[in-house]
């Protein structure tokens, strides 16, 4: 049976980890991968990536209003979400439970059905009220897992910087992965 990820992609910055994560999933044939995006992740995608989101996704992405995506109900049977990166205002409003958009309404389906739900938060500094609603996506089960590179492997390149969070990621997913070298081994 394919293990169903929807990753929902923001207007933050952090795109190079969103497309990362895409790769690695999309070559992969024990995953269904779903993609939806904030209206802003394009731009941003643009910018730090280059090229065309729906191009590197290599299907379009379910729309902003799009509800007949099958992950924006819980009978569908999706087991895990990603949002990377996580703007501070998309983390607000899966914190408070605001589903106005596709991406926060397929949020609040894990949150709803108690399935994987991770948040790649991407903003520093980090103001209180930031720190209040991921505190709240904690508290509501949400991992919450900042893009915060690890060193402790030597990465080499920047992709391989990537690699480090795209892999914890991957484990929080419940996706087998060698990406990085883990804590031990040599």
């Amino acid at each position: 049976m394919k293990r169903k990820i929807v990753v929902g992609i923001t207007g933050a910055s952090g795109a190079p980890y969103a497309r990362r994560l895409i790769e690695v999933l999309r070559s992969r044939d024990d995953v269904e991968l779903a993609v939806c995006a904030s209206q802003t992740a394009p731009e941003v995608w643009a910018l730090e990536c280059g090229g065309d989101l729906r191009e590197a996704v290599g299907a379009p992405p379910w729309g902003l209003r799009d509800y007949r995506a099958p992950f924006a109900s819980g009978s569908a049977g999706w087991h895990a979400m990603a949002v990377v990166p996580c703007s501070m205002g998309t983390a607000a409003r899966i914190a408070h439970g605001i589903s106005d958009t596709l991406l926060t309404r397929a949020a609040d389906v894990m949150l709803k059905e108690r399935r994987t739900l991770v948040v790649v938060p991407r903003e520093t500094p980090l103001g209180l009220v930031h720190l209040e609603n991921l505190t709240q996506l904690a508290r509501l089960g949400v991992t919450v897992l900042p893009a915060m590179p690890s060193f402790y492997g030597k990465p080499e390149t920047l992709g391989d910087a990537l690699d480090t969070v795209v892999g914890r990621l991957l484990d929080h997913l419940g996706i087998a992965h060698q990406l990085v070298r883990r804590w031990g081994e040599r």
